[in-house]
């Protein structure tokens, strides 16, 4: 079956992930590197995040969305996968770009992981200190 030219694409990002989404009309489904999203992201909770874009819109269950997510763990792509979404559905209708805004899914989390410093025992945590 060939595929269907999607009706937006977009990337998104959130910590050291980043995910490529293409938006189809369909029935609703979310496949997430080939597999639907509940079985990829394995948490209800992940894939509720996932989701947040399409309740905003209140368009849940008129696009079918595919998405290629790679770096990072889970949480970040499940994030990753939700800012590509949203970001698809304001370039398929600028009409929603207010409630996705006020909903703060636009916004791209900056929070990265900070890196270990030499002689602490991580970013910020000290090695035990001995008087003696």
């Amino acid at each position: 079956m060939p595929q269907a030219q999607p009706l937006a694409t977009a990337t998104g990002g959130r910590k050291s992930a980043t995910a490529h989404v293409k938006v189809f009309p369909g029935s609703g489904e979310i496949i997430i590197n080939g597999k639907p999203a509940l079985d990829y992201l394995k948490r209800e909770t992940l894939v509720m995040i996932v989701e947040q874009p399409l309740d905003v819109t209140e368009s849940r269950g008129s696009y079918r969305i595919q998405a290629y997510a790679k770096g990072g763990g889970l949480s970040g792509q499940a994030g990753a996968v939700r800012l590509g979404i949203a970001r698809s559905l304001v370039a398929m209708d600028e009409e929603v770009r207010k409630p996705l805004r006020k909903a703060g899914l636009l916004t791209r989390d900056p929070r990265e992981v900070e890196r270990k410093k030499p002689g602490q025992a991580g970013a910020r945590r000290r090695f035990q200190f001995s008087k003696r």
